[in-house]
């Protein structure tokens, strides 16, 4: 009998994190239809860099934060300003974060605290 390899999802419970605004540090990639959405609905912030991008449903895609500074929508307590006033706002790519299409998205072991304590913990075992 053959023995299949089965690959384990990784899951990652947010809800364990005690820092859960470290994944908005560098901001996020939203599809432009959503930031039209979020800026009639005024809600204060600021996006950046317009670029024509087909995986997102506009194809289009604008970034919440300029360069390596934090979305920005996060308010200074750590709390998403979108998330706050109207969360049907709130764009995709944030909602299912640390996800992407599914999978664990490339970052998500740079900017994911629960990841990287889990990876923290695997090292110190070995």
């Amino acid at each position: 009998m053959k023995r299949r390899n089965k690959k384990i999802k990784e899951v990652v419970l947010c809800h364990k994190c005690r820092n859960q605004s470290d994944c908005c540090s560098l901001g996020a990639w939203i599809d432009l239809e959503e930031a039209k959405k979020i800026v009639s609905a005024g809600i204060r912030g600021e996006f950046f860099h317009l670029e024509k991008d087909d995986i997102f449903p506009s194809g289009y895609k604008v970034g919440t934060s300029f360069e390596e500074e934090s979305c920005s929508f996060l308010e200074p307590n750590g709390l998403c300003r979108i998330h706050k006033i109207r969360y049907d706002l709130k764009p995709v790519t944030c909602k299912e974060f640390p996800y992407e299409d599914g999978k664990l998205a490339p970052i998500a072991h740079s900017l994911c605290t629960v990841l990287k304590a889990k990876k923290k913990r695997k090292m110190k075992k070995r």
